[in-house]
């Protein structure tokens, strides 16, 4: 079968973006990658001079694929610090963190490290033990979170980059209006009090596209998926979102915007946030991470 040309340059083609009609070559898909997370940078005023950026480092492939993008975009200014942040959550034979510091130490960036027996004094595997494994991803959703900014604040860091795409985007939108969740939808998305911003700057990127760019820039990254990620919504939606943008390709973007709208639609500024007695972190009408410790460590 003839190679397909680059729409722009007639050299062969790598990879069809079915959005935007466009066959690419190697050079012209990864120009127009970065292009759109630089957009998004400068769009959301994520990066300022002095910032000391975070970034959330798995091993996986969008993790590993932002931070050889952030390297090479601010790896030589001064001004910029970049540290690799990676959570172990204690799920045996799937997260490996040797994957996350070799992938940092390969890109000349400091590997920090912390993990939830550790912090916590549980890991999730004993969560599911204890209590099945029916909430094992909203568990280990919350206690990452409060950990990840836990470890950001100790270390002064002034912004946490996420590697999360444009399909992450879109099923967190659809999940909310699945579960009706319209606080979380129309909450300001400005950081609260406490937390350390985040920023996402593959967000309007396809995962495929993400996939694509980590597999041409970065080696030995892991591919295996949690062995609990069956359980969560996310999974249903995912394949639900899937099926309907073959038919409709632009609905993910849809749902970006839709998600990124909404908070200009609501009544009211960002809720009140309160500091937790107990672990001394913000929260917003509850600390769930307390209060699923304390269901958990009894």
């Amino acid at each position: 079968m003839p190679d397909i040309p680059c729409s722009k340059c007639r050299r062969p083609a790598i990879i069809l973006q079915r959005y935007s009609g466009l066959h690419l070559c190697r050079g012209h898909f990864i120009s127009d990658f970065e292009s759109k997370a630089k957009r998004a940078i400068r769009q959301h005023r994520w990066i300022r001079p002095g910032d000391r950026i975070g970034v959330a480092v798995s091993g996986g492939k969008d993790s590993s694929a932002l931070l050889h993008f952030l390297v090479g975009l601010l790896g030589k200014r001064r001004d910029i610090t970049l540290m690799a942040l990676t959570i172990d959550e204690g799920i045996d034979g799937y997260r490996d963190l040797s994957i996350a510091r070799r992938i940092a130490e390969d890109l000349g960036v400091e590997h920090i490290h912390a993990s939830f027996a550790e912090c916590f004094g549980i890991t999730i595997d004993e969560i599911v033990r204890k209590k099945g494994d029916r909430l094992s991803c909203s568990y280990c959703g919350v206690l990452r979170r409060q950990l990840l900014n836990r470890v950001a604040k100790e270390r002064g860091i002034t912004r946490l980059a996420l590697g999360f795409n444009l399909d992450d985007e879109a099923q967190s939108v659809l999940m909310n209006v699945l579960r009706g969740d319209a606080d979380r939808l129309l909450r300001p998305a400005s950081a609260a009090e406490g937390l350390v911003p985040r920023i996402k700057p593959f967000m309007y990127i396809p995962e495929r596209e993400v996939a694509l760019y980590a597999l041409l820039h970065v080696e030995g990254f892991e591919i295996g998926r949690c062995p609990y990620a069956h359980n969560a919504l996310r999974a249903d939606v995912r394949n639900l979102l899937n099926d309907y943008t073959w038919r409709h390709p632009a609905t993910r973007y849809s749902l970006v915007n839709l998600g990124e709208r909404l908070p200009g639609a609501g009544e009211g500024g960002m809720p009140a946030v309160l500091f937790c007695e107990r672990c001394g972190e913000p929260f917003i009408g509850e600390c769930r991470t307390c209060r699923m410790l304390s269901e958990v460590l009894r």
